[in-house]
């Protein structure tokens, strides 16, 4: 059948252009065709459209254009539905922290003050909007006194007050603030120059094979590898233990000069027996690798890691590695790094580079990855090559045991035992070496309330060691721009200064100037200047630019647990010392679900016969109550919400002043706290 403009096309000879519609829901293409005897495309003649062609050409965007505010509306009440289940549903992360042992008292009194600013603010706002009404902001103090009645009288002292005490203190401390922002921007402009340097340079730590045998068959040379201890510390992880046992059992490296020890402090029976059986199979193929179950977890994951090298036999051996429960390391992992030691007496730790598996699962994932990217392309980098030193990640490095015992092994006094080691070994004249190039595979956090107990963790821990090793540095034999590194670059200004004014910033003093328009905060410290670090910040992960507002929207949320943390670990609080594991969803790559499915079917028959996992998995069915209490849950996040609401009558307030950068800026600020307190940025429990 021959198209509908077809016989037009043929009849009049002037007629329209045929046009060929390609439907493809939701997308559509035109091709225009020439008709049979019609001047070329290129000709006047052939450029007229007929009114049929032209109405059917609208209809079409008329229904893409549809189709789209479709799917809008759709989302947004997807989005409505979610936070209507959170609201109805009750939970807070109030009851997070009381299951968690955190003092109600400690917990309660950031939330409260943060209430009290809001109620003060919205009041504020009610009193400008209605002298705004009366045209009152126009005229001066001594007009209003002359104004009759009490709200004119009370105005007027207001408006006295903020002028003569409110706005100088504010402008104090907003001048300071910016001066902290200013600072920590050129530390971050120097840290992204320093990393463009290394890769024109071509900078890279190369190992020394002098003397020694370059040989990939394991075979031979048995005594050209040294004796190498690897750990897993792990503790009720049985998302993540198979993968991870299974991963380091498959290093390349003689089975004779390894040994591998999985330190379990899983307080859940049936999880550990899992972790028991897994080990005993790896033993049963010829792995040397030992089980160590701690009855009492003194001190966490220092503690765990302290007691193994406890050891008798751990003397036999010349390198540690370690490796959380969440990390794969590639076959080839110690024949990248051990080489590194070799030749290097004063180098301590080589620390790999981590990759993660669930980068893209969701939009929280996504925004984790541009910062850990940034840390490990740029921080740990241009640390390692400038300084020989920087903060030990706590994973997918390697330790040399000499340079362990000579820092004092491992500590349980603060959250970041990582951190700690490594600023002790740092003092003690050990070197750091980092190798971007090689890659760990592990797991970012997927929910909210996971990343949130980690950055608390991350944040409140290395404020508790600078309390503890702030004289140890003074003291030390190190040079002075050693000690200034570590105490201002390394401690004060990464560390405190950081989520000190990104909280007091942007979440305390904007608002406030709303209230307050005589304390001035310039349209460059709210807009440019961030907006800069953030491209700066995405510049290591390229294809993440497309969220570059979400992240810089994201990071100042993030603030508010950040400055809790920080001020919880500077004052000894008691949420500062709240050890909560990070919470694994057990994701693979490809090529370790086929790994796992080949061993599968190799010890099909093994697993069968097993009496153990049977016993587990009779525990795990006699004891549905216990499980039920772990069940994840999206809650509502008490802080955030309060900020959102503040931030976004600050931004009503602006619009009185007519100022347009801060209005949108608080705005989308307000939005971003609305999410987060809602719990609809991460993980979606259904």
């Amino acid at each position: 059948m021959a198209p509908w403009w077809g016989q037009e096309a043929r009849g009049g000879g002037g007629g329209g252009t045929p046009v060929v519609v390609k439907m493809e829901s939701p997308d559509w293409s035109i091709s225009e065709v020439a008709a049979p005897g019609s001047p070329a495309a290129g000709g006047k003649a052939g450029r007229g459209k007929n009114a049929r062609q032209i109405t059917w050409v609208m209809l079409l965007k008329a229904h893409r254009a549809a189709g789209k505010l479709t799917g809008a509306a759709s989302a947004a009440l997807s989005v409505a539905a979610a936070a209507r289940r959170r609201v109805a549903a009750g939970r807070t992360d109030s009851d997070a922290a009381t299951t968690a042992g955190e003092s109600p008292v400690l917990r309660t009194r950031f939330y409260a003050c943060l209430r009290a600013f809001l109620l003060f603010s919205m009041l504020l706002l009610a009193v400008d909007v209605a002298a705004h009404a009366q045209g009152w902001h126009l005229a001066a103090v001594p007009d209003l006194e002359a104004v009759e009645g009490l709200f004119a009288a009370a105005y007027a002292s207001w408006m006295r007050a903020r002028v003569a005490y409110l706005a100088p203190a504010l402008q104090f401390l907003t001048n300071a603030c910016v001066v902290l922002f200013l600072i920590q921007s050129a530390d971050r402009l120097i840290l992204c120059l320093g990393c463009l340097w290394i890769r024109l340079r071509g900078i890279k730590p190369v190992p020394n094979t002098t003397g020694g045998k370059a040989s990939d068959d394991i075979e031979t040379g048995v005594e050209e590898f040294p004796m190498v201890l690897v750990q897993i510390p792990m503790c009720n992880e049985k998302e993540v233990y198979q993968q991870s046992i299974g991963a380091v059992c498959n290093l390349d490296w003689p089975r004779s000069n390894f040994l591998v020890q999985v330190l379990d402090d899983s307080d859940d029976a049936a999880t550990s027996a899992l972790i028991k059986e897994e080990v005993e199979k790896w033993q049963r193929e010829g792995v040397r690798i030992l089980y160590r179950h701690r009855v009492i977890r003194d001190g966490y994951k220092a503690g765990n890691l302290k007691s193994a090298m406890n050891c008798s036999y751990v003397k036999d051996y010349e390198f540690v590695v370690i490796f959380d429960a969440d990390f794969q390391p590639q076959e080839d992992f110690l024949k990248k790094t051990v080489p590194h030691f070799k030749g290097n007496e004063d180098v301590g730790l080589v620390q790999a580079r981590w990759s993660f598996v669930n980068k893209d699962e969701n939009l929280l994932t996504r925004l984790q990855n541009i910062n850990l990217c940034f840390h490990f392309e740029v921080e740990q980098q241009v640390n390692s090559v400038f300084l020989n030193f920087f903060g030990f990640n706590g994973t997918a490095g390697v330790w040399r045991i000499k340079a362990l015992e000579d820092s004092g092994g491992w500590m349980e006094r603060t959250t970041v035992e990582d951190m700690d080691i490594a600023v002790r070994a740092h003092l003690k004249g050990w070197k750091f070496l980092y190798l971007n190039d090689v890659e760990c595979q592990c797991e970012l956090p997927e929910s909210y309330e996971a990343y949130r107990k980690q950055q608390h963790r991350w944040h409140s821990g290395p404020m508790q060691l600078f309390r503890l090793c702030f004289v140890d540095i003074i003291k030390s034999k190190i040079g002075f721009w050693k000690k200034f590194n570590l105490i201002f670059l390394f401690f004060l200004l990464r560390k405190l200064i950081l989520p000190f004014y990104s909280f007091t910033l942007f979440c305390v003093i904007l608002p406030m100037t709303m209230f307050a328009p005589e304390a001035e905060l310039p349209a460059w410290v709210v807009c440019y200047i961030p907006a800069t670090m953030s491209l700066l910040n995405i510049l290591p992960a390229p294809k993440s630019f497309p969220f570059i507002v979400p992240y810089l929207l994201f990071e100042n949320t993030m603030s508010v647990t950040k400055f809790n943390a920080m001020i919880s670990g500077l004052f000894q609080l008691g949420s500062a010392y709240e050890w909560v594991v990070t919470k694994k969803s057990g994701r693979s790559s490809e090529g370790d679900l086929v790994a796992l499915v080949e061993n599968e079917k190799q010890s099909k028959q093994q697993r069968v016969g097993s009496a153990p996992n049977l016993d587990c998995l009779a525990k795990e069915e006699s004891r549905p109550k216990e499980d039920s209490k772990k069940k994840k849950h999206n809650r509502l996040y008490r802080k955030e919400l309060a900020l959102s609401f503040l931030l976004l009558t600050a931004a009503a307030r602006s619009l009185l002043s007519v100022q347009g950068i801060h209005f949108y800026f608080l705005l989308f600020q307000g939005v971003s706290f609305l999410v987060v307190g809602l719990d609809l940025i991460g993980e979606q429990v259904k």
